[in-house]
């Protein structure tokens, strides 16, 4: 079996990238995905789905249903690094995750680092008062859209230089 392609940073995916195409960003949890995908001049995320989490096979399952409804052409996910930049469990578990995804996706994956955007998606749910349930119904596709916010207007700037 060919081992899998390591996943990308932002400016490897940007020399990748063609000129238009939406992308799929991924909060990576241990009970869910959340889910969120971009316009296909990568300008605006929008928050998507969130899957409950089972096994890989079946997470992976409704992943490649998600693509293949939204046809991204590539897929972002939040690395979540340590506030001290190092990598722990999580971040380690999210790279098992891209190895694992890598025989069934030919689309190119990068990693995006996530610090704090679960926190700042939760904050900005509750100035907006939303209930403590609405918010665990949201927060994950909302973190999801605010990472993949996140890679596209790295990528934004990154066109401007």
């Amino acid at each position: 079996m060919a081992k899998a392609p390591p996943p990308l940073t932002i400016e490897e995916l940007a020399a990748i990238l063609p000129p238009v195409g939406g992308l799929i960003g991924l909060d990576l949890g241990t009970k869910t995905i959340g889910l969120a995908t971009s316009d296909p001049g990568r300008r605006i995320a929008t928050p998507l789905i969130v899957i409950k989490r089972k096994k890989f096979t079946a997470d992976a399952a409704e992943l490649m249903k998600q693509v293949a409804a939204y046809q991204p052409v590539a897929l972002v996910l939040g690395m979540p690094i340590n506030m001290d930049g190092s990598e722990g469990p999580r971040a380690q578990a999210t790279r098992a995750f891209v190895r694992s995804l890598a025989p069934i996706t030919d689309l190119p994956v990068a990693l995006w680092d996530e610090r704090l955007s679960t926190a700042a998606v939760t904050r900005t749910l509750l100035e907006a008062d939303a209930s403590r349930k609405r918010r665990g119904e949201v927060v994950d596709k909302m973190a999801a859209a605010y990472i993949l916010q996140g890679a596209l207007d790295r990528l934004a700037g990154m066109r401007l230089v």
